[in-house]
């Protein structure tokens, strides 16, 4: 059992030498993209949403 746990974590060790990580510039501006995107839906979806209520308003 601990030969195989050990495995494992070699294993792991081997694929996490093979991962690109990313610069500060580059994660700054994928956070900067999300962070926008993510303000854009909540605006999309409350404008939906209050559009959708007014109508409901209106027809009870």
């Amino acid at each position: 059992m601990i030969k195989r746990i050990q495995e494992f974590l070699k294993g792991v060790e081997f694929e996490m030498k093979k991962v690109s990580w990313p610069t500060l510039v580059e994660l700054r501006g994928s956070t900067a993209v999300v962070l926008i995107l993510s303000l854009l839906l909540v605006i999309f979806l409350f404008m939906v949403d209050f559009s959708l209520s007014r109508v409901v308003s209106l027809i009870l």
